[in-house]
């Protein structure tokens, strides 16, 4: 039986059960890649990033209010450990997950939000624990299919991992991490046709997420159509402008074309962003003092 909505949740469509919110935590690992011919490497970032709004204060706030109001209520409590998951307060979130299995063992959605605050805080084992059970109980769950999925690929058990993404793509996800996750498994096998198509369709469900405009340029790269990773490249980089393996992505086309002056640039701003990142280090000491 669903548990009634909350202050977060909106109204419920006639007819139509209503969805518990999933926690959409970043599920981090630079891929890094090399390119085709020898030269500089590649990296494609695999997470599609988390809106902290959505963990703000007032959030909190709010929702404080209303578990106070109703401590047994399992779907409020679900909703504030995802609030505190997407700020950062992991001991909170998983508090109130806990709370909200224990007032409902069948709550599937909280073992799998449960899960993912398992796996930002390094407890892979644990993560799959909830997920298997979330599955025990909704076998057609295709976020747990998902997340389980990334536990497994992140473990290198790149086999496990694509059954999950698989699975869930056999159940009509419309999730983008199931065919990006997909896809770098796709592009670390060699297989960039199948990549590109699946980074395709993660970017066809989710057009302003800037990962798998990396991670296509990546395999675009990789059979050698410059133009189109260059495109996917700058797109990524409009999208977000952060990250150090974007600017890098760019650097290393530029000095392929022989714009050695551009490809320090592109360079000499990933090194800015992340002074450790290794590619981007190296590439600007191959281009540094280019006119």
């Amino acid at each position: 039986m669903p548990h009634p909505a909350t202050v977060l949740v909106p109204a419920k469509p006639a007819g139509r059960p209503l969805p518990r919110p999933v926690l959409a935590l970043t599920l981090g690992l630079v891929a890094m890649l090399g390119a085709c011919q020898t030269g500089p490497e590649l990296a494609a970032i695999q997470s599609i990033s988390l809106d902290r709004n959505q963990g703000s204060q007032q959030n909190l706030a709010s929702l404080n209010q209303a578990v106070a109001a109703n401590p047994q209520d399992a779907e409020a409590l679900n909703v504030r450990g995802t609030a505190n998951g997407r700020s950062g307060n992991y001991q909170a979130a998983i508090a109130d997950f806990t709370r909200a299995i224990e007032i409902d063992p069948n709550f599937y959605q909280a073992y799998a939000n449960r899960a993912l605050v398992w796996r930002q805080t390094d407890q892979p084992l644990k993560a799959v624990e909830d997920y298997n059970r979330a599955l025990q109980i909704n076998p057609n769950y295709d976020s747990a299919y998902i997340g389980r999925g990334n536990v497994y690929r992140l473990a290198g058990r790149n086999r496990e991992a694509l059954t999950d993404f698989q699975r869930a793509i056999d159940l009509n996800t419309t999730d983008p991490r199931a065919f990006h996750n997909r896809g770098l498994l796709y592009q670390l096998d060699g297989q960039h046709k199948q990549a590109i198509e699946d980074f395709s369709m993660a970017i066809s469900l989710q057009s302003t997420a800037a990962e798998p405009y990396s991670g296509r340029g990546v395999s675009y790269l990789a059979l050698g159509d410059e133009e189109n990773a260059f495109t996917d490249f700058n797109t990524a980089l409009k999208l977000d402008g952060t990250k150090a393996e974007y600017w890098t992505n760019q650097a290393i086309v530029y000095e392929r074309q022989g714009d050695r002056a551009k490809a320090s640039k592109s360079y000499a701003r990933a090194a800015q962003l992340d002074p450790n990142y290794q590619p981007a280090k190296d590439g600007l000491a191959r281009t540094r003092g280019a006119a």
